[in-house]
């Protein structure tokens, strides 16, 4: 299947899911946590966490001793078991190499699904790149490295003790000799007015013959340090979303390394830059993320960029689709199913707070039905048992926060009580129409997942994290400064 998100462990999904030889190009930004003092990621640990993967924003792993040994044991490369022990004998059982461990066999399956002329993008940060660099050689081959690109940007925040860390960098190997490379689909203008040069001589000439170097007329090939800038708070583009990287980004690589048609995954697909870059250029794609945050995300962003609809236009596999698998999810992580379940309402997004702070919050939408001011609801999330105590709480909450709407989302069936509670929040008038609608609103899961949602101002809906900007279909590059 193409044009599908994945919720769940890209490994799993990798095994299950993904044939031999079946993508053409894969990009991947696996989370790493390089903002730690780089010491603490060589402190020893122990213990026996099973998290295969970080979840939402956390970006830290933690050594799991099960985890290593279940590689080493399936690991069907024995030069990359060699190297990893190696490193973990090296460098100790810690937070990096507890990463390493969990990329090695991911790293496995990318190379077995990537077709003979596929190619892999690896985007990582100075952090780790020299070990990730190394476990790619030992699985695709040394011969099969083209390039170390260095992404460079610019931003806030200088250290006074050494020089700013303004770059990523992005691993670009081949499976084999034979790999897709359009560089004419990426070139860039030089970095010098072509119409200054008198003369073709002014370029230079070929060594040992006379002849000389032309401007070509669509511009250079990139080199293999790229000025693109960052999704700063000011760009149309930005989400809100921590690591969103920015969509041309995407593109240059899409475009130098795969044709329309063709196949790109991304294993950590994040809020889907990869995904939507894709989409723009009329390639089939795959997005695999462990969280719902991330998955709702997506399906905001190609509902708003290209009007796609769920189930119509993609597919999404392994979210709950019956109340008896939200109830297993539920009980499996209850974090997962608050998030999944805010993703239910159209819009919403989870409320931020701090660590430990119980807001009685879980989620919030904004809608504009007058151009005065926007206005919010406040989504509450209950995945156990409830009673009429839960509405008067939520309703002081909801008139605390000056909130015009609370929805009271809950797995359980409400009871009498707690229906005739919330009756008694009265009705807000919305001026679309001027329909009268319930202050607060109970909701079951059942429920949603029928398509019996609560009563929002559908047509004045507002993102909240920033709305992203729709765009046509195979669009072209953005355009970025010369380099």
């Amino acid at each position: 299947m193409t044009r599908v998100l994945y919720y769940g462990d890209n490994l799993e999904v990798l095994r299950k899911y993904i044939g031999d030889e079946t993508v053409d190009l894969i990009y991947l930004d696996p989370p790493f946590n390089s903002n730690r003092d780089y010491n603490l990621l060589f402190r020893e640990q122990s213990g026996e966490p099973a998290q295969a993967q970080i979840k939402a924003f956390t970006d830290t792993w933690q050594w799991s001793e099960r985890a290593f040994q279940t590689f080493k044991l399936e690991c069907p490369n024995p030069r990359l078991v060699e190297l990893v022990d190696g490193f973990v004998r090296t460098l100790g059982r810690n937070d990096l190499t507890a990463y390493l461990v969990m990329m090695a066999p991911r790293l496995i399956e990318l190379h077995r699904v990537l077709k003979p002329t596929g190619s892999l993008y690896l985007h990582c940060d100075p952090t780790a790149s020299h070990y990730l660099k190394v476990m790619l050689d030992v699985i695709f081959g040394a011969r099969n490295f083209r390039n170390e690109i260095a992404w460079c940007y610019t931003g806030g925040g200088r250290s006074q003790r050494y020089f700013g860390k303004k770059h990523d960098i992005i691993f670009f190997y081949s499976k084999s000799d034979e790999y897709i490379f359009n560089r004419d689909a990426v070139r860039i203008p030089y970095g010098i007015d072509v119409s200054k040069r008198k003369s073709l001589w002014a370029w230079g000439k070929h060594k040992g013959v006379e002849k000389a170097y032309a401007p070509h007329p669509e511009g250079k090939i990139p080199e293999d340090w790229w000025t693109i800038p960052p999704v700063n708070s000011q760009a149309k583009e930005r989400l809100g979303y921590p690591t969103q990287k920015p969509l041309a980004l995407l593109e240059r690589i899409i475009q130098a390394s795969s044709n329309e048609g063709d196949l790109v995954l991304d294993p950590f697909c994040g809020c889907g830059t990869a995904i939507v870059a894709a989409e723009k250029l009329r390639r089939q794609w795959i997005g695999i993320d462990i969280t719902h945050l991330a998955i709702a995300l997506i399906k905001y962003r190609l509902s708003d960029m290209f009007g796609l609809q769920e189930r119509k236009d993609y597919q999404v596999i392994g979210e709950p689709t019956t109340e008896a698998e939200a109830r297993a999810l539920a009980q499996q992580d209850r974090d997962e199913f608050q998030k999944w379940a805010i993703g239910l309402v159209p819009r919403a997004r989870p409320y931020q707070q701090k660590k430990g702070a119980d807001t009685g919050i879980d989620g919030v939408l904004y809608f504009q039905d007058d151009p005065r001011d926007a206005k919010k609801a406040l989504i509450q999330v209950k995945s156990g048992k409830v009673s009429v105590k839960d509405i008067r709480e939520f309703a002081q909450v909801v008139k605390r926060e000056g909130a015009t709407l609370g929805l009271f989302l809950t797995l359980e069936p409400p009871t009498e009580p707690m229906i005739r509670e919330a009756e008694q929040e009265g009705f807000y008038t919305t001026p679309l129409g001027n329909r009268l609608l319930p202050r607060l609103q109970i909701r079951t899961v059942a429920q949603l997942l029928s398509g019996e949602g609560f009563l929002i101002p559908s047509t004045a809906l507002l993102m909240g994290v920033q709305q992203a900007e729709r765009v046509a279909p195979n669009a072209g590059q953005q355009q970025i400064p010369l380099e």
